[in-house]
């Protein structure tokens, strides 16, 4: 028994490589020196920043989400004037024709403060009339988040409401959700 104890301690310590001390480094004074400039150097990187394109804390706005179908909008009302992007585009080149440009303009042509603030809008999923229409449906849901007033104009418009017509889902045995396989006799 002693015997077969001492083999394998002899087997497990003869694969063992051997280890090797890290070579040490010594600090010097002029350390410090270096980390204090490259801080500086930091602060100088953040204060050229232009104004235009930081956000301030100062920048107050709204944001609430808008749905159609599969299509989901983040939108933000800024109590500052501006112009409306929708992902990072003006809405005029996000959405080409003029009745998706009106269904997005929609809630702030009925309260009458079109051109008075900024809004951002990031939208996904969904096509262009679902997309343009879960703007319209969060940019309402804004308005009333700024000034609670606006709820009675906002809903007889209908701009409230999500809309809840989805594609309904495919059933197995079927093509489509309803759509049945073509009837062969033979």
């Amino acid at each position: 028994m002693s015997e077969t104890v001492k083999k394998r301690t002899t087997r497990t310590t003869a694969k063992k490589p051997a280890k090797k001390a890290a070579p040490r480094v010594e600090h010097t004074e002029k350390t410090p020196a270096k980390e204090e400039s490259i801080v500086v150097e930091a602060v100088k990187v953040e204060d050229t920043r232009e104004p235009e394109t930081a956000s301030t804390p100062a920048d107050r706005y709204f944001e609430d989400v808008g749905r159609r179908k599969t299509a989901t909008a983040r939108v933000r009302l800024f109590t500052k004037s501006g112009h409306f992007t929708v992902n990072g585009k003006p809405y005029g080149m996000y959405f080409p024709t003029l009745d998706l440009q009106k269904t997005v303009e929609d809630p702030l042509k009925e309260m009458k403060l079109w051109e008075r603030y900024r809004v951002s809008a990031m939208v996904t999923g969904g096509g262009a009339h679902a997309q343009a229409e879960a703007v319209r449906h969060g940019l309402a849901r804004c308005l009333i988040r700024f000034n609670v007033d606006f709820r009675k104009r906002l809903k007889r418009a209908g701009f409230l409401t999500r809309d809840p017509r989805m594609k309904e889902r495919k059933k197995f045995g079927l093509k489509k959700a309803r759509r049945a396989p073509q009837w062969q006799k033979r």
